[in-house]
């Protein structure tokens, strides 16, 4: 089995907004992919006392350790768990109803001898080749999909859509927000590879348009993870017009997890 884990800043002098682990059990049967994705506040308030990167080390942490330790619980009620996990830890001293309390984006994958389960939360990403070289994106397109004009301010997305029916819904304090996730389960033998991306690996692909999800994870596959990022990078800093980027900040943070099984 081969793993590869890179996650870079978009800004050197910010603290990384994402989370990335790789576990595998001592027994040597299985493993898992925890990939989370920050959620940068707007300036003002959240109602908590404390920062993303604080909120998505918490909850990766609870979910790296309850997918390897409880291998019989589906994956949204990990989620779910550890999302309860997480509000608990500041619920006496934050406003955990506050639209932009800490949040991020989920991306997990746990594989056993047989199966290979998968649940994704919002706009990271995870590909799957199959052993013909097939590469399968499972997504959560919810943001994608609604018209731009409903995304043009901050206030309207917390007020209509931010974990709304209709909008889109991300990890924060509610648990009960793990069963929207987009879940699902593979055989073992149909799975050569995954690869889970946060959105600011993904430009390469979706807004970059550098190539598809199958160029994208070869490039991960035969360079590696850092080779991803950095192709990224280049192309952040060659926009300088905009033409790609347009209002989106110039460099976001940025994190592969590889794992050829």
């Amino acid at each position: 089995m081969r793993t590869e884990l890179v996650s870079e800043p978009g800004d050197p002098a910010r603290p990384n907004e994402d989370f990335a682990s790789v576990a595998l059990p001592a027994s040597g049967q299985g493993g898992a992919v925890v990939v989370l994705d920050g959620v940068t506040p707007p300036r003002g308030g959240t109602g908590c006392l404390h920062s993303v990167p604080w909120f998505t080390a918490r909850l990766g942490g609870a979910l790296t350790e309850l997918t390897v330790s409880l291998p019989d619980v589906p994956l949204a009620e990990v989620l779910s768990r550890a999302l309860a996990r997480t509000a608990d830890a500041h619920r006496g001293t934050c406003d955990l109803s506050h639209p932009r309390t800490p949040q991020a984006t989920v991306v997990l994958a746990r594989w056993s001898p047989e199966s290979v389960e998968y649940l994704v939360l919002s706009d990271s990403t995870l590909l799957v080749r199959a052993p013909d070289g097939t590469v399968t994106p499972y997504a959560d397109d919810r943001l994608a999909r609604l018209p731009r004009s409903a995304l043009a301010t901050d206030t309207l997305v917390d007020a209509d859509l931010r974990n709304r029916e209709g909008g889109f819904f991300t990890a924060a304090a509610d648990p009960s927000v793990a069963a929207r996730a987009v879940t699902g389960t593979l055989p073992r033998s149909g799975v050569r590879a995954l690869a889970a991306l946060t959105d600011g690996a993904t430009r390469w692909v979706d807004r970059f348009r550098e190539g598809d999800w199958a160029a994208c994870l070869d490039v991960v596959r035969k360079e590696g993870a850092q080779a991803l990022v950095d192709r990224v990078r280049a192309l952040e800093r060659a926009d300088t017009e905009r033409v790609f980027l347009g209002r989106s900040k110039t460099h976001d943070d940025a994190t592969v997890v590889f794992v050829e099984l």
